[in-house]
């Protein structure tokens, strides 16, 4: 089996993506040391993105553990420094039907008061530790592509009111007008509280600053090349070094190492995502299309779009890539993105674009997150399956694991009964696994289909 499962174009960890969020990221303060020769901590983090770093972060400064993090590119190489930045809620592919029926309505609550929890805490993280990963919103919108995907909007925003207990509020056609954009493809929107905008790649590095500032030493470029275990300890080798630790956490979501341990092979499914950027646009332009919002947006339909204007209003639109991962594809991904930017906003057709890039978001088999340990290993914990709601959800689940791993929140054998049950338990193995890229290939075609169906 292929140690990753896409073109080792995405997995090349020396080469920065060529992101608008790179290009504008902030001068670190990181000591950025290597691991080398032999060294010892209490956990062991296999991953720098959102995860390992609010788990490093939250160990070093809330309980004094020593923990040190193993990154395989720079901080915020993988998709918590190339994602869209929406700290919004969600974490789960399941409809709200089939979350009521498998785990209640109180546990359901439950998960979506944790996501609004996930969302405050990078709230509150940015404050505490002083990141400036330049906010933007104060709230999601979910514009509807048809006036029969409104309805569906309407309905479940009853639902999410009156069973959730979340914050939503319905727009109409011409309300949305005033308060988002004009477009042959708006017929109204909900929108979600809490929730903002912010640049991913400042924050993944604000909070590798903080962590590291708190006691934590983070190692990046120290990819782990091989683990094994002696007795009651862990060695996670490198090209350069050797971490011995009690206790290990592996992070990774997209990118998850499923090579390095057999409780998380062939369990992802990694989908690629891509994301391409605007010069610029000028108060003319934007007036031209009656767009007043930067507030984080994704539309209807179930091959969604995710897009916001910037902070120097520049228009970002993100979607779905291929299931080969090659550049020849990505490729024709970004050329897609392009067309589809004029065809949903007809003054903004002649716009250049300045950056395109690309990453992987994790699905699994359950369709929502999962926190845990290894069954075959009680001392390994986990944390993945963010379904493309990473940057506050991750955060959230890397502050649970350190409360868990210092026994805080529960006797530390068990999984912590606090947290939602749709997050309990580890996600089975995709049958087949080595057709994961043909289920995706499948599953974009039937959502595409449905999608034309709709209208």
């Amino acid at each position: 089996m292929p140690r990753h499962l896409f073109h080792p174009s995405l997995y090349d960890f020396d080469t920065a993506q060529p992101s608008y969020w790179e290009a504008t990221a902030a001068e670190t303060q990181l000591k950025n040391v290597v691991l080398s020769g032999t060294q010892s901590c209490d956990v062991a983090i296999i991953g720098g993105g959102y995860t390992g770093l609010s788990a490093a972060l939250h160990l070093a400064r809330d309980f004094n553990v020593d923990a040190r993090v193993l990154e395989a590119g720079h901080f915020g190489w993988g998709a918590s420094g190339r994602n869209g930045g929406f700290c919004t809620i969600g974490g789960t592919k399941l409809s709200l039907k089939s979350q009521f029926s498998k785990f209640g309505i109180e546990q359901t609550r439950h998960y979506y008061q944790c996501q609004a929890d996930a969302v405050n805490l990078v709230s509150n993280l940015g404050n505490d530790e002083n990141i400036d990963y330049r906010r933007q919103g104060d709230q999601e919108f979910v514009v509807a592509d048809s006036p029969a995907h409104m309805q569906s909007l309407i309905q479940e925003a009853e639902i999410q009111r009156t069973k959730l207990g979340m914050d939503v509020g319905v727009h109409s056609q011409d309300e949305f007008r005033e308060i988002g954009y004009s477009s042959p493809h708006q017929h109204g929107a909900i929108s979600v509280r809490p929730s903002f905008a912010l640049h991913p790649l400042r924050y993944a590095e604000g909070l590798a600053e903080a962590a590291e500032r708190r006691g934590a030493h983070l190692h990046p470029h120290s990819e782990v090349i091989a683990w094994r275990k002696e007795g009651n300890t862990h060695i996670l080798s490198t090209k350069q070094g050797e971490l011995r630790a009690r206790q290990v956490i592996l992070t990774g979501n997209g990118f998850m190492p499923e090579h390095l341990h057999h409780g998380v092979k062939k369990r992802p499914l990694p989908l690629q995502s891509a994301i391409v950027v605007t010069r610029p646009i000028t108060d003319d332009e934007l007036a031209a299309q009656g767009w007043h919002t930067e507030n984080p947006t994704i539309n209807s339909s179930q091959m969604f779009f995710y897009y916001r204007l910037l902070s120097d209003k520049r228009l970002m639109l993100g979607g779905r890539g291929n299931h080969i991962g090659d550049p020849a594809g990505a490729e024709k991904t970004w050329a897609g993105l392009k067309q589809s930017i004029g065809q949903m906003w007809p003054e903004f057709k002649h716009i250049e674009f300045t950056h395109e890039w690309r990453g992987l978001v994790n699905f699994s088999m359950t369709l929502r997150p999962s926190i845990g340990k290894m069954p075959e290993d009680q001392s390994v914990y986990f944390a993945y399956g963010y379904h493309g709601n990473g940057v506050n959800f991750a955060s959230w689940s890397g502050r649970e694991l350190a409360k868990w791993l210092a026994g805080k929140e529960s006797d530390n054998n068990h999984l912590p009964m606090h947290l939602p049950a749709i997050l309990r338990g580890r996600p089975p193995k995709f049958p087949l696994a080595f057709l994961r890229r043909q289920y995706l290939r499948a599953g974009i075609t039937f959502y595409k289909l449905r999608d034309l169906l709709d209208w």
